[in-house]
């Protein structure tokens, strides 16, 4: 299953008939994960706040970092909210609601059931009296749409940064309130000096993509690290 989801299924007007979200359910179901996909496009604005790297197994894909440990995300709080004034990544924004893919490669829009977030109820229905999507779910489709092919966008570009071999292994350091230290390993990030030495030809074909933009938010995202500790040594103190 993708992170967060338990119990996906398609959203339908016979199963879901009478069937609402949860109002002002928060973000604690992703208060136990200390990083999240993010797309390319994401970028420019997740740099800002978070760290963004490249997971090492697999085929690798960008995240945003929320902690400094495997279950710590620091920019959600006890009671769920996320902290103030900071980009929230698409990927925790979709949930409950995801693409699964049914027979043929067709895509359809599904919510999870086992998150708690499908109610009893008319406040936020998903199914309006006469069984038609409501504005909740045309707008979930909408957003899971944007999501996809943003997707498949920056699975194009991670396909171009390892044929480049830009992709290194690397690892981060922290020290909380100047006494607890933390060892982060087991991710990838873009080797600067070895894009530095790209063709011409190729950073112009990655500047017409908009990868050049994307790579430089990447390598700034590192200053993140410390807003981490920061975050990290308040909550410590806090506790």
């Amino acid at each position: 299953m993708p992170l967060f989801y338990t119990q996906p299924v398609p959203v339908d007007a016979n199963r879901h008939k009478g069937k609402s979200l949860r109002d002002n359910p928060g973000f604690g179901f992703s208060a136990r994960t200390n990083s999240v996909p993010v797309s390319g496009a994401e970028f420019a604005l997740a740099q800002r706040h978070y760290p963004i790297v490249f997971s090492g197994q697999g085929v690798p894909i960008p995240v945003a970092v929320l902690g400094l440990r495997a279950d710590e995300n620091l920019f959600v709080s006890g009671d769920g909210t996320w902290l103030p004034q900071t980009y929230i990544p698409a990927y925790v924004r979709r949930y409950p609601f995801v693409f699964i893919e049914a027979t043929g490669g067709q895509l359809i829009l599904a919510v999870d059931e086992g998150g708690g977030f499908v109610v009893d109820g008319s406040k936020l229905p998903l199914f309006d009296g006469a069984g038609k999507p409501t504005e909740l779910v045309n707008s979930a489709l909408q957003f899971c749409a944007a999501y996809q092919g943003n997707h498949k966008a920056t699975a194009e570009y991670v396909e171009a940064l390892q044929a480049a071999d830009l992709l290194v292994d690397n690892q981060a350091q922290a020290t909380i309130a100047g006494t607890e230290r933390l060892s982060l390993a087991g991710f990838k990030v873009v080797d600067e000096a070895r894009f530095n030495k790209l063709p011409i030809a190729t950073l112009e074909t990655w500047r017409d993509k908009g990868w050049l933009g994307w790579t430089y938010a990447h390598l700034l995202s590192f200053g993140g690290w410390n807003a981490l500790a920061n975050l990290a040594a308040d909550r410590k103190k806090a506790a």
